[in-house]
């Protein structure tokens, strides 16, 4: 079930696309599993079918998805997504990693954050 909020900072296609990544993810849609239609999911959650062609759009582009012409989309195989959103992740981790380090952060700090420590001296 995909749910909008309108108090979201994020666009509407981005909430669509980052809650059917999570399901696909959690394994809550499995390979192979159809997902409505973008009429049928547009109608659905009144809005605009352009906003939920970009959702699979992107969905598709980081391999959570596939499209089959005429017959519609279905959830890709989940550990190639599973991947794809790691090394996102990580990507992501590293530009954080690097700001902090800049910020004064200090190496030895980083790794117990990621131990699960107190973090940064700042103030965490």
């Amino acid at each position: 079930m995909i749910q909008i909020s309108y108090r979201d900072a994020r666009p509407i296609y981005e909430q669509v696309r980052d809650s059917y990544q999570q399901q696909i993810l959690a394994g809550v849609l499995s390979p192979g599993d159809k997902l409505p239609s973008v009429r049928e999911l547009s109608s659905e959650l009144a809005i605009n079918p352009n906003t939920i062609q970009r959702a699979y759009h992107e969905l598709e582009q980081g391999g959570y998805i596939y499209s089959v012409r005429g017959k519609g989309s279905f959830v890709a195989n989940t550990a190639h997504a599973a991947d794809v959103r790691r090394r996102e992740l990580l990507q992501r981790f590293d530009e954080v990693a690097g700001e902090l380090i800049a910020l004064g952060c200090t190496e030895d700090e980083l790794r117990e954050r990621i131990g699960g420590g107190a973090g940064c001296a700042s103030g965490d």
